[in-house]
């Protein structure tokens, strides 16, 4: 057969192919498989991802274009016959261009979210070109396997037991609520009620301890679990968000049966952390459940800087612990963690049966988390860690923390501007005077496009937030970022 007559090879699909047969190849160049359709749209892909993040450095950090423009981009008619995949996905990229925020710019200081490390890029391409349903490990043991061994790699980095279960989920709600079930499973049962068997209809009253300045995933995860937002018994906390210590003993002393304490590890604002050591010990000796919400500030525990580890001091003698791989671990959305001390309470709590389903003796990933089937998420998340290994983990970390005390110096140099928080993680929250001015600045800096920092309300006052959060930020981003900020307050007490 000449060579040019290879592409044209047809497998009769009646026909077993032998895998040891050579596959077909591209004539141009015999060493490269053939070209595919699927090959000419991975092609339109990867040109495009290039396209984007090479565009980072300079592009608006914020969108160019609102809802309403989005919609009239997407709109029109669903269309009566076929497209060329490849054609549709270069016109998806084409339209959705101006609605894109920048998220992976090391200048995106926005709400609390991080970067997509490249590792975890390839990893997730790859996640979903496999196409594997995670819940079941006879289904998928490839991924069952990687979300074991990334598990412990986890339970290592963040000082927690190493025979705690790990559950993949894909955010910090859905670990605040998988953990608070596995809390709501356990005190219930300590009290004598079956609550997977018999609802909660009848059930002994829970009491829910928290901070004022608790998250508001912890109110949601209790609506979504039947107990309610009038559960919550509020506890007052300091001028940085940490829960009182004195308020916390009374609010157990108050009451009896059974209990929830919730502590956060990084408050969304100021980034300030309970005293988890104190709280947690106070707890346990009245028999309560412990729940750590630390969704960006669990990962204090990785850092090289000893300093920042003792943020979480004490953070190991919870009974479960919410985080975020999509902040500062930079895993690609989606992605996050519920940890619990129990394996059978955690098991018990989210396990399922079928008998239709191949299920292991190990126990299968859908029995961790509130999901039957999922994405493959544990592929993303090894690889990351493999990249970055222990002390790539503790280096991240630590420049997150070190880019955040750089950011916060240069702001305090500018007349008229002050940090409202102490500084001690990722968080920044800015004053410029007064609540008009403060909101004119965020509300400039976003139509600015050099950074993005989000607006928010601290103690009644108006304030804007920056998160530090993207393994890529620089030293030149901070001190950009610094310089905008500058420029856009002299306007505004300029009145230009």
């Amino acid at each position: 057969m000449a060579p040019d007559q290879a592409t044209e090879l047809v497998t009769d699909p009646a026909t077993p192919t032998n895998p040891a047969d050579p596959a077909p190849t591209n004539a141009a160049n015999p060493a490269d498989p053939a070209p595919t359709p699927t090959r000419a749209l991975l092609d339109e892909v990867a040109a495009t991802a290039d396209r984007f993040l090479g565009s980072l450095d300079e592009r608006p950090v914020w969108t160019r274009a609102g809802y309403d423009e989005m919609l009239a981009a997407f709109g029109g008619p669903l269309p009566d016959a076929p497209s060329d995949p490849a054609e549709v996905v270069a016109d998806l990229a084409r339209r959705a261009e101006p609605g894109l925020s920048a998220t992976p710019s090391g200048r995106f200081f926005g709400f609390v979210i991080g970067g997509v490390h490249p590792a975890g890029l390839g990893a997730d391409w790859l996640t979903s070109v496999w196409d594997q349903n995670a819940g079941l490990t006879s289904l998928a043991p490839a991924n069952a396997a990687c979300e074991a061994v990334a598990a412990g790699w986890l339970l290592e980095l963040l000082g927690l037991p190493a025979t705690a279960s790990v559950g993949f989920v894909t955010g910090g709600m859905q670990a605040n609520f998988t953990c608070l079930a596995a809390a709501r499973h356990d005190v219930l049962a300590r009290a004598g009620w079956d609550v997977e068997r018999r609802g909660l209809v009848a059930a002994p009253p829970v009491r829910v301890i928290a901070s004022v300045d608790r998250h508001g995933t912890v109110d949601l995860a209790l609506r979504y679990l039947g107990l309610g937002t009038e559960a919550v018994v509020e506890v007052a906390s300091d001028d940085e968000g940490r829960i009182d210590i004195d308020g916390l003993t009374d609010a157990l002393d108050a009451g009896t049966g059974p209990t929830i304490v919730c502590l956060q590890a990084g408050e969304v604002h100021t980034g300030a952390f309970d005293a988890l050591a104190t709280a947690s010990d106070l707890a346990h000796h009245r028999g309560a459940w412990v729940h750590v919400d630390g969704a960006f500030g669990l990962w204090a525990a990785a850092a090289g800087d000893p300093g920042i580890r003792a943020l979480v001091a004490g953070a190991d003698r919870a009974n479960s612990w919410a985080t975020d791989g999509h902040k500062t671990l930079n895993v690609p959305y989606d992605c996050g963690f519920a940890i619990v001390r129990d394996r059978v309470v955690h098991r018990a709590t989210f396990g399922v049966h079928g008998d239709y389903l191949i299920s292991s003796d190990a126990g299968d990933p859908m029995e961790l988390v509130p999901e039957f089937s999922r994405r493959a998420r544990g592929f993303p998340v090894w690889a990351v860690l493999r990249s970055l290994g222990r002390q790539g983990v503790a280096d991240l970390v630590d420049g997150l923390c070190r880019n955040a005390r750089r950011l916060a110096d240069g702001v305090a140099a500018i007349p008229g501007a002050s940090v409202v928080n102490d500084v001690v993680f990722t968080q920044v929250l800015l004053d410029f005077g007064d609540d008009a001015t403060t909101g004119e600045v965020a509300r400039r800096v976003l139509t600015d496009g050099t950074a993005v920092l989000t607006p928010a309300t601290w103690r009644g006052r108006a304030a804007l937030r920056c998160s530090v959060s993207n393994w890529s930020t620089t030293a030149d981003d901070i001190d950009r970022t610094v310089d905008a900020l500058a420029r856009i307050v002299g306007e505004v007490r300029g009145g230009a």
